[in-house]
């Protein structure tokens, strides 16, 4: 079980591209858990993930989640705008997927 999680400002825009996630790895077999949050919560629910992708509008604070990760070892990027934007459930999971290993 992969465990995905998914960071914006309110944790509102990120709720549909969750849906489209996980209606990709249905289709693909894969055993995956994938939540969104505020950017409040992150640090906070990052013990349970495997790794944090964060709304390109919250690009900024990339640093400030992957000091906090180390103590996780989790890996953080930024969500691909134009998959965000296009709400691309399965080029943002292969990107998770990717960045697990």
């Amino acid at each position: 079980m992969k465990n995905i999680l998914l960071a914006c400002s309110s944790g509102m825009s990120t709720s549909l591209l969750v849906s489209k996630m996980e209606e990709a790895a249905a289709a693909q077999n894969l055993e995956v858990k994938i939540w969104a949050v505020g950017q409040d919560k992150a640090i906070a629910d990052m013990e349970k993930a495997d790794v944090l992708l964060i709304g390109p509008q919250m690009r900024f604070m990339k640093k400030k989640f992957e000091t906090a990760a180390k103590d996780f070892n989790v890996p953080v990027d930024v969500i691909d705008p134009v998959a965000y934007g296009r709400v691309d459930g399965k080029a943002v999971l292969a990107k998770a997927l990717e960045l697990i290993g």
